[in-house]
């Protein structure tokens, strides 16, 4: 009876991890090996050609006009980094913090900031889309309507302002993720450590330098580490948003529609190289292991020594 206990039970853990791992190696595990693969042949179309050694990796690197274009898509994501990093992170944890200490109507600014997190990103880049239309979108009415005409301008339209408009509309959609995490890492501190410093200090600013930041440091390194991944992934928005082009001129470009085009070819140009895509997409997954792997081993030894 007690084998038969130990089987089925054991036919139950099977039943319950098996599924899972044969997705993660269908869908994750076998696209990764097969770009490493891909990245070391030469091309023809859908045809698998001569095997080229590093020759698609030299390419993507040094020679022109990829060379400016890999350039150019990867100045854009760090950009695009650093800007949410300060914007959407800053902002998530002010915003945390204003929730943490019960301002009024916190429980309905709490679901509001969280609720267009849940939306879907398709619905995001085509609602923005439309909020910064030139002519109708809700931006541009509001800034004539209040008497700053200067600021109706066609936002997605000239290369200024293109990316920005971008990353603001991305900053808007995702700041109610880390505005939840910074919150939750708050609720963690010690009511008895909030009320030795109370008595010390009144000073908001000295609260969140000294005491705030630094117990919500574990909190930070998730968040940082999964917008460094986010950022170098960008897809999804600009490509709704701007096209696959990175429209205008390129101003939004960014990795993941330069390996997009590379790889699967575009309706402007109908070519197609996998070779070429394949090590672009194993660059790409190589730098944000790596740096990855460093911000999370540097920010957790900073939090062991505060």
């Amino acid at each position: 009876m007690a084998r038969l206990r130990l089987t089925g039970r054991g036919m139950w853990i099977t039943a319950l991890i098996v599924p899972p791992l044969a997705f993660v190696a269908l869908f994750i595990v076998y696209p990764i090996i097969s770009a490493f693969a891909y990245a070391f042949y030469d091309w023809q179309g859908l045809l698998r050609g001569d095997f080229v050694w590093f020759d698609n990796f030299h390419k993507v690197l040094f020679v022109e006009p990829y060379a400016s274009w890999t350039r150019n898509a990867f100045t854009h994501n760090i950009m695009v980094f650093f800007a949410l990093m300060v914007l959407q992170n800053g902002v998530g944890f002010l915003l945390a913090y204003a929730l943490w200490r019960e301002l009024p109507g916190a429980r309905f600014h709490r679901i509001a900031v969280f609720l267009p997190v849940v939306l879907s990103t398709i619905i995001v880049g085509y609602l923005w889309k439309l909020f910064l239309h030139p002519l109708f979108g809700v931006v541009n009415q509001s800034a004539r309507a209040i008497g700053l005409p200067w600021l109706a301008q066609p936002w997605l339209g000239q290369d200024s302002t293109a990316l920005w408009a971008l990353i603001f509309a991305n900053a808007w959609h995702m700041v109610g993720f880390p505005t939840l995490v910074f919150l939750a890492g708050m609720q963690r501190i010690p009511t008895e450590i909030l009320d030795a410093v109370r008595m010390e200090t009144q000073s908001e600013w000295v609260k969140i330098r000294k005491i705030v930041w630094p117990l919500v440091a574990p909190s930070a390194t998730v968040v940082f580490v999964l917008l460094f991944v986010g950022a170098f992934n960008w897809f999804e928005l600009p490509y709704i948003m701007a096209g696959l082009d990175g429209s205008p001129y390129g101003s939004t470009d960014v990795l993941g529609l330069y390996f997009y085009r590379t790889a699967f070819g575009n309706v402007s140009s109908g070519q197609q190289d996998f070779g070429l895509g394949s090590a672009l997409a194993v660059l790409i997954f190589v730098f944000i292991a790596a740096v990855a792997s460093v911000i999370t081993v540097r920010l957790r030894a900073r939090e062991i020594q505060v």
